[in-house]
């Protein structure tokens, strides 16, 4: 990957169909009640090739990961094999991580070692809300955060309030408290040297998520899932000062085009200076893609 030649690089982006399975990440209901509420443009479920040439014609690379939350939903996810594989095959453009249910054990813990040693994996994503667990529970997770902190590879986890399950009765079964980043500040306190991001502004819990983050030096923010236009006034105060160097962009592909995102985000009063720290510098570094 020629980092010079980027123009950005967007740090989530989800795969959301295998084209070995013929099979989607998530259920109907969700996918149909998600892309409602993210009102979608253009197609809600490119193939890994076609997210690879969309990004290619756009000058970009992307971080894509699937989300293993079967135990909770019953859905089988995207192999992470395939998205590695995938990713191998366009590496110019696509950065591998993965993802695995906390509720796998030691199973999983042996597959998140294996995904980064066989297959070159970068990352981790979890979900909480939709894997149903709070970060901070000792006896689910932290097996894994000692795979990923050893490794060091990063682990990426959603922030805030989710778009899967809004609007379905119930909100499809899923709770939003166990998305709280506070839960993710003791997982930053108990792993120093674990690379923690916290995906998206995190309403409600906006003001939690910059107190981690400028508190505990391993983690950054990513700015996926909501339009640059309906950032909180302090989100954006925050990456234009304490934390210039950790905001990182993100998007949410496919339900949230890099189009449309950064098309909002040119409005915003973001410093010189500090655009291309967001837009790609801050993710070259922490995805090693530059020397320190």
């Amino acid at each position: 990957m020629n980092v010079d030649e980027l123009v950005a690089i967007d740090v989530h982006t989800h795969a959301e169909v295998s084209s070995r399975k013929g099979t989607s990440s998530l259920s109907d209901d969700l996918h149909d009640a998600s892309s409602a509420y993210f009102k979608v443009e253009g197609k809600r479920k490119p193939t890994l090739e076609e997210t690879a040439a969309y990004y290619r014609e756009r000058k970009m690379a992307a971080v894509i990961f699937t989300v293993d939350a079967e135990s909770a939903t019953g859905t089988e996810p995207v192999p992470n094999e395939e998205v590695a594989e995938a990713a191998a095959a366009n590496a110019d453009v696509l950065i591998p991580f993965a993802s695995i249910d906390p509720f796998r054990g030691r199973a999983g813990v042996k597959q998140a070692r294996r995904l980064v040693e066989e297959y070159g994996v970068k990352g981790f994503k979890f979900h909480p809300s939709v894997q149903g667990f709070f970060p901070n529970d000792r006896a689910v997770a932290y097996d894994l955060y000692e795979v990923i902190e050893e490794t060091g590879t990063i682990a990426l986890f959603h922030t805030g309030q989710t778009g899967i399950g809004a609007g379905v009765p119930g909100g499809g079964g899923i709770r939003l408290k166990y998305s709280n980043p506070l839960h993710v500040d003791d997982v930053a306190a108990d792993f120093p040297h674990l690379k923690i991001i916290l995906a998206h502004p995190s309403f409600p819990w906006q003001d939690e998520a910059l107190a981690v983050a400028t508190h505990k030096p391993g983690v950054h923010i990513d700015l996926s899932g909501w339009s640059p236009k309906y950032f909180p006034p302090q989100l954006v105060q925050y990456a234009n000062t304490l934390l210039k160097d950790k905001v990182l962009f993100g998007s949410d592909y496919p339900v949230l085009t890099p189009d449309r995102w950064l098309a909002d985000f040119e409005k915003l009063t973001i410093k010189d200076e500090v655009k291309p720290k967001i837009l790609k510098e801050n993710a070259a570094r922490l995805l090693g893609l530059t020397t320190p």
